[in-house]
């Protein structure tokens, strides 16, 4: 008797490759929320897709930015999911000792990692690094190492690193109204960020980029910045009630000053950005009963009109500040209210799986761009083939990253925060 046909999912025949990536992929446990992995997910990928379809895709690239700026999308949606999930987890412990822990060891290990090999592929020859132009090498990793390098004058070593300055100060003001006793009032906190970003723009409010570091110099504001940082990440992990109080607050003011006056984007665009994780914080208000959703709804008109209404008057006909902007923005919203409705649904795996590694898809891709880009160089016409076989190539390089660097740090800090609370 002739034996059946091997099927493609047969034990004598491995599985196509998208399949075992598909396995591959850490499964969701039950606690996990599992729409905010799919919206990581998205906006992982639209990131990746940017980046690379200036390698692989310029010609669609270029058709495309005038009408969505697909980078500024997923970034507004990242910055979305984290406005709902940061006080989340910051009131679930209850502690900010333990909030630094967390978030510290869930940011800096694979930060530092990816920033470590690029250095070593930089001496190696196989990449280039960003101009940081007559910065020293000290002032640099100082201002790296607040991860508020964006807003302190010092240009980010990758790209992608720009948003993590605005997550750290974003932190900063979380922590600041937590400790005040001011964090359920997030709404109130999203209008009005989105409405000072309108004042600015109807009055005319330009501030040159990085403009305190202009004034008083680099150097003297990230020492001042790093100094700062760590005492008020320090005063409000203590036990004393006024000292967390004195820390939160000074974390908090000055992150918001340099958001406001020292940033490399325009002053209206910092402050919606701020507006918008704020906006996030609001839903995380309004699922949990602690506000209305039909004040919810309020808060996401006012952002919205504040938002839409500055990039467009802002805008000089440049389709950055215009329709790209705008349509990026409008997606984002109308994306984590998709997620937002289905939150109740499982979703696939590879949805969720996509953005469990999210963080090193945002943060490796640019290494492996920069790699081919310093030697094969970039396709002058468009490239599809060549689009999949790097984001086929990326997320192999994603999962090991997260299983070495991510996972086993993110255990550590868990366990560390346990010890911390026990004591």
């Amino acid at each position: 008797m002739e034996s059946p046909p091997l099927t493609p999912l047969s034990p004598e025949r491995p599985p196509p490759l998208p399949s075992r990536l598909l396995a591959a992929f850490p499964a969701v446990g039950p606690s996990r929320l599992g729409w905010l992995d799919g919206l990581r997910g998205v906006a992982a990928l639209a990131v990746v897709f940017d980046h690379s379809s200036s390698t692989f895709m310029p010609d669609f690239r270029r058709e495309l930015m005038p009408h969505f700026n697909t980078g500024r999308y997923g970034v507004l949606v990242f910055f979305l999911v984290s406005g709902y999930v940061i006080p989340r987890s910051l009131e679930r412990r209850g502690s900010v000792r333990t909030f630094w822990i967390g978030r510290i060891l869930r940011v800096y290990p694979l930060c530092a990692a990816v920033v470590a090999v690029l250095l070593a592929l930089h001496a190696l020859g196989a990449a280039e690094l960003r101009d940081v132009g007559p910065h020293s090498a000290g002032t640099v990793a100082l201002a790296h190492l607040t991860l508020l390098q964006e807003l302190l004058g010092t240009p980010s070593l990758l790209l992608v690193l720009w948003t993590l300055s605005y997550e750290m100060a974003f932190y900063l003001l979380v922590v600041a109204l937590f400790t005040t006793r001011l964090h359920r009032r997030s709404p109130a906190a999203a209008i009005t960020l989105a409405l000072l970003a309108a004042v600015s723009v109807v009055a005319g409010v330009a501030l040159p980029a990085s403009a305190l570091s202009g004034l008083f110099g680099t150097g003297p504001v990230i020492a001042v910045a790093a100094i700062t940082m760590a005492a008020a990440v320090c005063c409000a992990s203590g036990r004393s009630a006024p000292l967390r109080t004195f820390g939160g607050v000074l974390g908090g003011v000055p992150a918001l000053a340099l958001v406001a006056l020292n940033g490399t984007i325009p002053l209206w665009e910092g402050l919606v950005i701020l507006a918008v994780m704020f906006l996030g914080t609001a839903v995380h208000r309004a699922e949990n009963g602690q506000d209305t959703w039909r004040f919810t709804a309020g808060t996401a008109v006012v952002v919205i009109a504040c938002a839409v209404g500055s990039a467009y008057w802002y805008g000089d006909g440049d389709h950055f500040t215009r329709r790209g902007w705008i349509s990026a923005f409008l997606l984002a919203v109308l994306t984590f209210g998709i997620g937002l409705a289905v939150r109740g649904r499982s979703l696939p795996r590879v949805v969720t799986g996509l953005g469990t590694i999210s963080y090193s898809l945002y943060l490796v891709h640019p290494v492996l761009l920069t790699v081919i880009d310093s030697t094969v160089g970039r396709r002058r016409q468009d490239d599809l083939v060549l689009e999949a076989v790097f984001v086929t190539a990326l997320l192999p390089l994603c999962l090991l990253t997260y299983r070495c660097v991510e996972a086993p740090c993110q255990r550590w800090g868990r366990r560390l925060a346990h010890r911390v609370e026990q004591s």
